[in-house]
């Protein structure tokens, strides 16, 4: 792989989204010339915005894009880049890539093909540590990918075990099975998973390890001989084997069992030549005991933590190494500094099982960047989040001189965050950080799991003040839309001039319906001769009557009083709705279509729709074909993940919409299942 000759002049960003955006920033800093890739999708994205060179690469799909590598080339070539900086995910670790880069005379910003293929695929990866007795997960890593050869490894190691991606990562072709009789099932998903996700289908076997921690310890590497580790981070709290918060350094670990894992981490870089930055990640037992799980041969989402307690920006490293400079410290010159935690703020509904979230962005408004709370972000107010990618939306990491102030803070920075129009996991963040299991660090690869319903709040149904609120607002749009001066009446200021409900002689009431959910809402509001004035009402809501004042609307900030109490919330009114967030919760309001709903509910009886916006890529049912209560009837696919479609009772399919391959909008009718009597057992 070509060296730099001496200082890189410009850089193209092979990714998008967040990463694309941290990475310009440290390249800006550096002086380099900042290159963006970019799909149809993603044609006014932010990362694009914040290039200096934009260049189109392809339709949305990953496959025609972003992992295009031909085209991501031809890009390079048309714009003259001096590098290529690959982020994480896509080609990250696609060691064709890497050499196809060099070949073009282009520094490619990560380690060695050779490298990458040594630790990328996973089953040579646990070959080699094995040489270098580093302890492993008992499992099967062989070549024999026979369905029924794995169906007898898998009865040799036991349930539970973990299914996984050769190539995978971020829990994409990944299955936990707990019993023989779902390990067929489980195998040809995860297979299906990994090869849309990673164009390769092979599988590994791992007995699972019940509540163990996930602790990766970050290492570095130069081309001259240098290896160093900054510290250690814990990545245990996940959902669908995907990491959502980390901290570092690891909290309540045995100082013998850091001082192992970091040396381990150092004697695998060093075992394969390696050049740059690196994570090698480990799975710690109850009893302390740690396994090598995998090495990811490129930067982690979760480096700003490793940042903040070291002081580094390791982007700037990987700038220098690529370009030949050896690292610019030693060992004894790292030290660890305080506590960091970060968090994911994902386009997804925990309540549905984490499913992926896409639709408009109404609204975001994020804390500022700072001294003790950092933003990595790749998206902002009215940008579409869309089905092909990953529906991370940005990154908060918190910094403090202890855990405990940490967690305070890390806190605190959700609760400044705005969010409307899609569903996020906002809310689910806040609670968890908030609970005491993890107040105390008793955390492990099993705790969101098991802690759950302590997490997931129900929603909560809009109260009076919460409708009042709502209604004001309606209110205020409705009197300042209608005081346009009308051709007929030339003075704007006449009371003729208002096409509010002001009546001679009578109280100036009016209604406001909407709907929440599928609640029904009908609010009286009465006021002077000009409400618009002093925006004083008096609400009548299901009987009870409530005093109102609109105080101030600065943007989407209200300021309102209900009663005797003042509110401060943040209302977006959106083409189809309007949304008021109130601390971590998010309530939609939309206007009542009688007919739409009534046909709506017809039309349901007996429909499965889509949970998501996505692809069908199975469907294992024909028309007519009789099925049973929990009985695969198709699958959807977006943003690389599976959801499965089951039936809900026994009965019949009376309609079939949709064929493998097609295209699925949120809520879409996929089929119709008409209930039967239980078969006989």
């Amino acid at each position: 792989m070509p060296a730099a000759s001496g200082p890189l002049g410009s850089v193209l960003i092979a990714n998008r989204g967040e990463i694309a955006c941290r990475i310009m920033r440290t390249a800006r800093r550096l002086g380099m010339r900042t290159i963006a890739v970019y799909s149809e999708a993603d044609t006014a994205s932010l990362h694009v915005e914040m290039a200096d060179t934009a260049i189109h690469i392809g339709p949305p799909p990953a496959a025609d894009s972003y992992l295009n590598i031909a085209a991501i080339l031809d890009a390079a070539r048309a714009t003259r880049a001096d590098a290529v900086h690959p982020g994480y995910g896509f080609l990250s670790e696609n060691a064709e890539f890497a050499e196809r880069c060099a070949a073009a005379g282009l520094v490619f910003i990560g380690p060695s093909p050779g490298a990458i293929r040594a630790m990328g695929d996973k089953s040579q990866a646990k070959t080699l540590m094995a040489r270098a007795n580093v302890p492993l997960v008992p499992g099967y890593h062989g070549g024999d990918q026979q369905a029924g050869q794995l169906a007898a490894q898998a009865a040799t190691i036991g349930f539970p075990l973990l299914i996984k991606a050769v190539a995978g990562g971020g829990g994409r072709g990944m299955r936990v099975v707990t019993r023989a009789d779902a390990f067929l099932p489980a195998l040809e998903s995860a297979r299906r998973e990994a090869k849309a996700a990673f164009g390769d289908d092979q599988v590994l076997l791992e007995s699972f390890i019940e509540r163990s921690r996930h602790v990766e310890v970050q290492i570095f590497a130069d081309r001259h001989g240098g290896v160093v580790h900054l510290f250690d981070r814990d990545c245990s709290l996940q959902r669908r084997h995907q990491k959502i918060l980390e901290e570092a350094p690891a909290p309540n670990l045995p100082a013998q069992t850091r001082t192992a894992m970091q040396t381990a981490a150092c004697a695998a870089a060093r075992a394969i030549a390696y050049e740059g930055a690196g994570t090698v990640e480990f799975i710690v037992a109850p009893d302390g005991r740690f396994h090598f799980l995998e090495m990811n041969t490129r930067l982690q989402v979760e480096h700003p933590v490793t940042e903040r307690i070291t002081g580094y920006d390791l982007v700037a490293w990987q700038f220098a190494v690529a370009a030949g400079e050896p690292l610019p410290v030693t060992q004894s010159d790292i030290q660890c500094h305080g506590h960091a935690i970060e968090v994911r703020l994902y386009a997804e509904d925990p309540t549905r099982d984490f499913l992926p979230a896409a639709g408009r962005l109404a609204y975001l408004r994020l804390p500022g960047d700072g001294r003790d709370v950092r933003v990595d972000a790749g998206v902002r107010t009215g940008d579409e989040i869309g089905i092909y990618y990953d529906p991370m939306l940005a990154k908060l990491i918190a910094h403090a001189p202890d855990r405990a102030q940490a967690v305070a803070k890390i806190r605190a920075a959700l609760g400044e965050v705005r969010i409307a129009g899609i569903a996020t996991n906002l809310d689910f963040l806040a609670q968890l950080v908030a609970h005491p299991d993890f107040a105390a660090a008793k955390v492990d690869t099993g705790f969101i799991e098991r802690a759950g319903p302590a997490l997931l709040r129900p929603a909560i149904p809009a109260d009076p003040d919460i409708l009042s609120l709502v209604t004001l607002f309606l209110l205020d749009r409705r009197q300042h839309g209608a005081l346009a001066p009308s051709g007929s009446v030339p003075d704007r200021h006449s009371l003729w001039a208002q096409a509010n409900a002001w009546r001679l002689n009578f109280p100036a009431a009016q209604e406001v319906r909407f709907t929440e959910g599928p609640r029904e809402h009908c609010v009286i509001a009465t006021a002077g001769p000009l409400p618009a004035a002093d925006r004083r009402w008096h609400l009548d809501i299901s009987g009870e009557r409530r005093d109102c004042r609109l105080i101030s609307m600065d943007g989407n900030e209200i300021i309102a009083g209900v009663g005797q109490t003042t509110y401060h919330v943040t209302i977006v009114a959106a083409p189809d709705a309007v949304f008021l967030l109130h601390g971590a919760h998010q309530y939609r309001f939309a206007r009542i279509d009688r007919l739409a709903a009534a046909d709506r509910a017809e039309q349901a009886a007996g429909a499965l729709t889509s949970p998501m916006p996505g692809r069908v890529t199975r469907v294992h049912v024909r028309l007519g074909e009789s099925v049973a209560r929990g009985q695969i009837l198709l699958v959807i696919e977006a943003m690389k993940m599976e959801h499965m479609i089951v039936s809900p009772a026994d009965g019949i399919v009376t309609a079939l919409n949709y064929g493998a391959g097609d295209q699925v909008a949120e809520a879409a009718e996929l089929l119709r299942v008409e209930a039967s009597e239980p078969r006989e057992a």
